[in-house]
């Protein structure tokens, strides 16, 4: 079942993004950044289990991030990925946000959903309001991508 997270499920959301974060597939969430976005989160359920989740945050009035997408390793290429990135897309739409991008270390999957690649030049709002405090920054090595959902 997918759909937005709740409030008991930040340390499920928290323990599977850092588990794919520890093996440098994405990049680590503290359990206080979770809890201050949780609104933001949407999860794939199959019973009490967590399979899923993903993210839409609001940057400014024509642009949103897909953050934190990771499936279960066990449930990956059986189309929740896609689900989740669609539930955000879907939400982004009804905002009428125009444009949705994502930074990644999997870009061919985000191309599959019809994202095209960019220079991180091109998203500087994401740049000098976020990646400036990562401990990667400023060669994190994710792949910024993005997607005009206005049409």
């Amino acid at each position: 079942m997918l759909r937005k997270a709740t409030i008991e499920e930040v340390e499920k959301i928290y323990k599977l993004i850092n588990g794919f974060a520890s093996k440098d597939e994405m990049l680590p969430r503290s359990l206080s950044e979770l809890y201050e976005n949780i609104r933001d989160f949407y999860v794939f359920m199959e019973d009490t289990q967590l399979i899923g989740c993903a993210a839409l945050h609001i940057f400014w009035k024509d642009l949103a991030e897909i953050k934190s997408l990771a499936v279960r390793g066990s449930h990956q290429q059986r189309g929740i990925g896609r689900k989740l990135v669609s539930a955000c897309m879907q939400e982004a739409k009804e905002l009428r946000i125009a444009k949705m991008f994502v930074l990644t270390y999997s870009p061919e999957f985000f191309e599959k959903c019809g994202f095209c690649r960019i220079e991180k030049a091109e998203l500087p709002q994401k740049i000098w309001s976020e990646c400036v405090k990562c401990h990667k920054f400023p060669d994190c090595g994710e792949i910024p991508l993005i997607i005009d959902i206005s049409k």
